[in-house]
């Protein structure tokens, strides 16, 4: 198989791109290295399709090694025929090479190889070709031996049909053609193991669904209801037009004699040991599929997170709610610098609101504090409550913030928060996590495993290799795409950077701590085990400001500054209008780029790239997506009215809809159904997490505490 060709057909691009993607992985570059500083190589492949290039790269070559597995092992056993030889190297799935090496693999002990060591294989195939003119009784006493134990030609038949229904089970042809007949046939069907429990299966207690439609989110919740021992599960195949297909292929002869004995042996092959393992396999595809698609919008999910805006300038009053041990507060600084922690009790069940007013207006007035941002865990209803009278009691305007606090208690009880706050306790910790938040949602949230961030469905059922590896590339891409400042980031963000990893992010702060701020990018070759490979990939996502060279404070790579230098000349100007915006128009002074490139001796992406860069140094991608919604008054759930139209953020989005924050405890759901006038697939096309978006509420359920939402003809 040509692996460069069949990966260009699929992420529809040219073979030279691929080969160039493939040649700089193989060196070791990393992903958002190759997507931002070489583009020129590989016509300008983004990250998303080089990191698709890379899973189908991974993917082929393990399937070309084990190609070379399976022919190296049936042609030691003698039986490798040019036909067979070129039916394996032109697989194009594993499925297909495991279909094809069946009859070859070295098998346990089966009723086929036991029939196969009383010699019965010669009667069997005697019984296959239809062709013998003696009755098959008469051609099986022929293998009577009470030494092999067959001691009638009833067993010697018997024997002989296990041979056929292993035979037929092992053919590549037959199990292709079942497969797809299941696949496109079948019916998933799940039932209770008991009616009258309660449970959130109640839906899938009499279910069915064509497996050709089953959705991925079903897919999921059905294979957690088996798990649960709550719901069985089997797949109803269409095991009439199977085994009419395997008799026409197989009963090639109407001879009463073996037609009978052959409709006998397919009908077990089928029950025994095909239907098992395909309806295995389709589970374990329906699985995989719904596993990917669930990933997917996660990761989808988690890419919207990271890149929310950053509230910054803002002193911030961190506020973890809860009832019992009271509500932590942090006051966190425009930096990220802790100025004050405090516990207040105003809720339940001391309820000492008045002394919690006074203690929050004190901190106000002394830190001049601007913005609260509210975890939206236990008791955020009741804080937001509190802090909605209290801000109506200011004289200085204030507003507050839901925070997503997914995550912020597995931060504050780990290693890296020990370390980062040594004298707090796990409430102060996620409180100063809740402020750091809004400030940065970014530097923040790379502290937390990204599957604790909770913006999946389903997260723990699923692959969690595949998973940890699909998050973790979004966390690099992500902080990558913004990139870090070189002398304030921490070790945990700067981890993620391209070429970076935990040892050498510990050792930049180290050195920091040690010597003072970064005065160039070149200073990073002075770190401990950071080499020229390292730099090469880290140094264009490391910015430094007030450095001793202003390109460093851009993302224009150290191996450009030549280029960008000798541009920045011929236009009349020097560095230092780098960071006096005096370059901002310079696209207009280049009548040709194409030219200029030629001059510089450079490609025309990389020069593009150099003057966007010069024209808006360090521009961050973030301030492009919507900017969070800050809140000065509360709703309650009673205050909701069927028409009322309101604005709120995407929380999260699942295969069947969007939860929506529209400022009350609950998130509403706007069902995929009231999404759009028109059809969608699902509804990433549509919302992603973080949007502002318009909706209408259409149903309010107080007592199970469920708001519906659309957001049709608003």
């Amino acid at each position: 198989m040509d692996i460069t060709k069949k990966i260009a057909q699929e992420i529809g691009c040219r073979d030279s791109q691929v080969d160039a993607a493939i040649k700089l992985i193989d060196e070791g570059n990393t992903i958002p290295f190759i997507a931002r500083y070489r583009k020129e190589a590989t016509g300008s492949l983004n990250d998303e399709q080089l990191r698709l290039l890379h899973e189908r790269l991974v993917y082929l070559r393990n399937l070309e090694d084990r190609k070379s597995q399976v022919l190296s092992s049936i042609d030691e056993q003698g039986k490798l025929t040019p036909e067979l030889k070129a039916s394996i190297e032109g697989a194009e799935t594993m499925v297909l090479v495991e279909d094809l090496y069946r009859p070859y693999k070295p098998k346990r002990k089966t009723r086929a190889t036991i029939a196969k060591d009383k010699g019965l294989e010669g009667l069997a195939n005697t019984i296959v070709l239809q062709m013998s003119s003696a009755p098959v009784g008469q051609e099986a006493s022929q293998y009577i031996s009470e030494e092999n134990g067959v001691l009638t030609a009833d067993d010697a038949i018997a024997g002989a049909m296990d041979i056929i229904a292993e035979n037929i089970s092992d053919t590549a042809e037959y199990r292709t053609k079942i497969r797809e007949l299941t696949m496109r046939k079948g019916v998933i069907q799940t039932s209770a193991k008991d009616m009258d429990t309660e449970s959130v299966y109640e839906m899938y207690y009499d279910f069915s669904a064509p497996i050709s439609k089953m959705t991925g989110y079903r897919t999921l919740a059905i294979n957690r209801g088996e798990k649960e021992k709550i719901l069985s599960v089997k797949v109803d195949a269409p095991v009439d037009e199977i085994l009419s297909y395997l008799h026409k292929n197989i009963i090639k002869n109407d001879s009463k004699d073996t037609s009978h004995i052959l409709s006998e042996a397919i009908t077990d092959s089928y029950d025994r040991l095909i239907a098992p393992a395909i309806e295995r396999e389709v589970r374990n595809s329906l699985t995989e599929a719904a596993e990917d698609g669930a990933i997917k919008v996660f990761a989808s999910n988690l890419h919207q997170l990271l890149m929310q805006p950053p509230i910054s300038g803002q002193t911030v009053l961190g506020w973890d709610p809860a009832f019992r041990t009271g509500c932590k507060l942090a006051v966190v600084d425009p930096t990220g610098k802790v100025l004050d922690t405090v516990v207040i009790f105003p809720t339940a069940p001391q309820k000492k609101v008045a002394e919690a007013k006074k203690t929050v207006k004190t901190l106000i007035k002394k830190y001049g504090i601007t913005l609260i941002s509210v975890g939206n865990g236990t008791a955020s209803r009741e804080s937001e409550m509190v802090i909605s009278e209290l801000i109506a009691e200011l004289d200085t305007p204030i507003q507050y913030i839901i925070t997503n606090e997914a995550g912020a208690s597995v931060y504050s009880a780990s290693k890296l928060a020990t370390e980062e706050f040594p004298n707090f306790d796990v409430g102060q910790r996620s409180a100063a996590s809740i402020a750091r938040r809004v400030q940065d949602p970014l530097a923040e949230l790379v502290k937390i495993d990204p599957k604790a961030i909770g913006v999946g469905q389903y997260q723990h059922d699923m692959n969690q290799k595949k998973l940890t590896e699909a998050l973790d590339a979004v966390v690099e891409d992500s902080v990558n795409k913004v990139g870090v400042d070189l002398n304030t980031a921490s070790a945990p963000l700067m981890e993620h950077i391209s070429g970076i990893n935990k040892t050498l992010a510990k050792n930049i702060v180290t050195y920091r701590e040690a010597n003072g701020k970064f005065a160039s990018r070149k200073e990073l070759l002075k770190v401990a085990k950071l080499g020229p490979k390292a730099f090469e990939q880290c140094a264009g996502f490391m910015r430094i400001t007030g450095g001793s060279n202003p390109l460093d404070s851009t993302s224009v790579h150290p191996e450009s500054y030549n280029i960008a230098t000798a541009l920045i000349d011929r236009l009349g100007y020097n560095t230092d209008d780098i960071v006096n915006g005096r370059l901002k128009n310079i696209s207009k002074d280049i009548k040709d780029v194409k030219s200029m490139a030629q001059e510089l001796g450079t490609g025309i992406i990389t020069l593009t790239d150099i003057i966007r860069e010069l024209e808006k140094p360090a521009r961050d991608p973030r301030d492009e997506m919507p900017k969070p919604i800050l809140r000065g008054d509360v709703l309650e759930i009673k205050d909701l009215t069927e028409g009322m139209i309101l604005k709120g953020t995407v929380r999260n989005v699942i295969d069947f809809g969007a939860f929506v924050d529209i400022g009350v405890h609950q998130d509403g759901l706007v069902h995929i159904s009231e999404m759009s006038d028109k059809f969608i697939k699902h509804p990433l096309d549509v919302v992603s997490v973080g949007d502002i978006v318009q909706v209408k509420v259409i149903g309010v359920d107080m007592n199970k505490n469920r708001i519906q939402l659309s957001m049709k003809g608003i």
